[in-house]
């Protein structure tokens, strides 16, 4: 009988890839800077960012978003040099919550709605045999 080692995720909510267009400015270690985002979670998000910022770093994350305005705090917690930061959120403004969970609702639609698309139309890679 075969087995399989499941890994156990440490992530509490699944990451959702952003479309183009989804930019934070963003406050840390007196420097201010303006980012795309690569990938958010309820828990976090990703910066596509040449700068680094050490681990446990206070950040200030403000999105622009249709959604309105969105302020959330938190820490550094991956740094990849030259390419961008994992920065986890510590606190979400409460008159901003309502805003985020709409971003994270058509976001999820947006991904939801890619996955249902390629399942219509598989790719080679699929593993499907083309003639």
């Amino acid at each position: 009988m075969l087995e399989h080692a499941v890994c156990c995720s440490r992530r509490l909510s699944s990451r959702i890839e952003t479309p183009p267009g989804i930019w934070v400015y963003w406050l840390c270690d007196g420097r201010a800077d303006v980012s795309p985002v690569q990938n958010v979670s309820l828990g976090g998000v990703f910066l596509d960012t040449p700068t680094a910022s050490p681990i446990d770093s206070r950040v200030e994350i403000h999105f622009y978003v249709q959604e309105g305005q969105i302020r959330t705090e938190g820490i550094v917690r991956h740094v990849a040099p030259g390419h961008g930061l994992g920065l986890k959120f510590t606190a979400i403004k409460e008159s901003d919550r309502p805003n985020f969970i709409w971003l994270m609702d058509r976001l999820r639609s947006r991904s939801q709605e890619a996955v249902s698309q390629s399942a219509l139309f598989p790719t080679p890679s699929a593993g499907l045999a083309w003639s």
